[in-house]
């Protein structure tokens, strides 16, 4: 068990916590959620002992190991893979190693054997003799092949490093897990290999995700924290969604009632206060109006945009031919003869860990690549909007928010454009904002300001719910749904996939394609689909073997 006791942390005058006490017991997954500055990655920190209360503390069990997922990217590159991972169980990872240094020894004393027995005794009780084949299989599950378990992790893309950090925080069946956004940059399956992992896990897992699907799944309890106090909800996200909405609700309607109550009782004193006979009816009125509180109903510190994307053209039957394209990347064959009609009511969401095909995919279809061989034909009616997985470029530049936006609108008018801003949480002079200093999820919200504007009738976005916090995923998993033109997607987030898609196209690691007009929870309990990895699994091995 892990629990904060009074704990309060002050950033200046601001307390981002005051006075919280919570408590987080076993064998329940407890999810953190709060808007953006709320303080859930804060309050992991303090959890883990990486931050210092102001007041208060945090209590752990004696005797368990408590584990957090890292976040500096860069501090094994000296390691291999299977060392990061082993190295998530400190004291496993010290003994395999001195053991090491004493066998090495030339001249090794009977002091050496003695501490070795003794390592070797301390080594078997932890299970020592599977550490290197757990950690394997680890990271088979997370999709990193056996053939970067020996590299060094400064070899290995972003990408893998987040696996594997993922997999050190997860080895070795820590007492106590904290896992702060652990789903960045997983695809889906990996995403999925997380959520059984966690569903079976017998210890305490305390997770901070904007993957709403991902919390629904994983958690027993949610912790919500707002207006600097956290409460706690037993049950899922959903569960806490529509929990929270009755209990504002009811206090509504409450306070209508009270209300009502209010207005009866100063009528009757207004009408009888003077009247002899009625008097000590009025002074009893007066008395029961006093003892009537309304209860005080906080707006949530939580803001949603809104996100609403009207074509200004309807869509002909012709939207887009894509025939045999196929590019190569430094050596690697990313896209495969991929061909495929797009219709003019497909939502397709383009799935698979092959992120890098979905991403050139969409770069060819838009204008911004070269394929090496095939063509792509967009209708004469379409009109396409493209948010890029990569906005660096966009961003390199001195204009300010409004500026920028008012070259893709028809209407030359800033009033107009703020009015585009305001609904993506831009108010007022936050307009004037120069592009270049804009945070991750203030990039995001501009870029969705540009593609309301542009009014387009066909969208293509490139993972667009990075950097978002789970209102503003919320708002654009609404505004997707309600869309009326063609979209195009890839996105980590299943129950945007889900919910938006009628067709799913996933990309194998050999460049080629499934095709199959279905949704996103069918697709993955398809029979078609287990035969054809299958078909591809069987074939890659006979190249191998070969």
């Amino acid at each position: 068990m892990i629990s904060a006791n009074n704990v309060t942390l002050r950033i200046g005058k601001k307390a981002l916590f005051e006075d919280v006490n919570i408590k987080f017991t076993e064998g329940n997954c407890y999810g953190l959620i709060g808007a953006n500055g709320a303080g859930k990655s804060t309050f992991l920190k303090i959890l883990s002992g990486q931050l210092e209360p102001t007041n208060g503390d945090i209590s752990i069990t004696a005797g368990q190991r408590l584990s957090f997922l890292q976040q500096d990217h860069f501090k094994y590159d000296a390691y291999t893979v299977l060392d990061t991972v082993i190295m998530g169980n400190k004291r496993l990872y010290e003994i395999m190693k001195e053991k090491d240094a004493i066998y090495m020894k030339e001249d090794f004393t009977d002091e050496d054997g003695i501490r070795a027995s003794e390592l070797e005794a301390e080594f078997a009780d932890m299970d020592g003799w599977n550490a290197e084949s757990d950690a394997a299989t680890m990271l088979n599950g997370l999709g990193i092949d056996t053939e970067f378990h020996y590299a060094t992790m400064g070899d290995l893309p972003g990408p893998l490093k987040v696996k594997v950090l993922l997999a050190q925080a997860l080895f070795g069946n820590p007492d106590i897990l904290l896992l702060d956004e652990p789903t960045n940059n997983l695809d889906l399956d990996a995403i999925a290999w997380l959520e059984e992992f966690l569903i079976n896990f017998e210890n305490t897992v305390i997770v901070v995700s904007h993957d709403r699907y991902f919390l629904n799944k994983v958690c027993t309890h949610i912790a919500d924290i707002d207006y600097a106090k956290i409460q706690l909800y037993a049950g899922n996200y959903d569960f806490w969604y529509e929990s929270s909405q009755l209990m504002v609700k009811q206090m509504k309607e409450a306070n209508k009632k009270k209300e009502e109550k209010i207005k009866e009782l100063q009528e009757f004193i207004s009408r009888f206060s003077a009247n002899a006979s009625k008097s000590k009816q009025a002074t009893s009125r007066k008395k029961a109006l006093e003892k009537i509180q309304l209860d005080e109903i906080k707006p949530s510190s939580r803001k949603y945009p809104y996100i609403d994307f009207r074509p200004s053209r309807e869509i002909g039957n012709e939207v887009l031919l894509v025939e045999g394209l196929s590019k190569t990347i430094d050596g690697v064959k990313i896209l495969d003869n991929v061909s495929f009609i797009v219709n003019r009511e497909d939502k397709i969401a383009f799935v698979g860990s092959n992120e890098l095909a979905k991403t050139t995919l969409f770069k060819i279809i838009t204008g911004e690549m070269e394929p090496d061989e095939g063509t792509y034909k967009w209708g004469v009616t379409t009109s396409q909007s493209y948010f890029p997985k990569d906005n660096t470029k966009i961003f390199d530049t001195d204009l300010i928010i409004v500026d920028w936006l008012t070259q893709f609108s028809e209407i030359k008018d800033a009033t107009y454009v703020r009015g585009f801003l305001g609904r993506m949480l831009f108010p007022g002079e936050d307009g004037v904002k120069k592009m270049r200093v804009l945070s991750g999820g203030e990039k995001v919200r501009v870029l969705f300001s540009r593609m309301m504007i542009e009014a387009s009738n066909v969208l293509i976005l490139d993972e667009p719910t990075d950097h978002l916090d789970m209102e503003s995923i919320t708002a654009l998993n609404n505004g997707l749904i309600k869309f009326p033109g063609v979209l195009l997607f890839a996105s980590r987030d299943h129950q945007i996939v889900q919910t938006t898609a009628n067709r799913i196209i996933e990309f194998m690691p050999n460049g080629s394609i499934i095709d199959k007009i279905t949704t996103y929870d069918e697709y993955l309990e398809s029979d078609e689909m287990a035969r054809k990895r299958s078909v591809y699994t069987m074939a890659s091995s006979d190249e191998e073997d070969n």
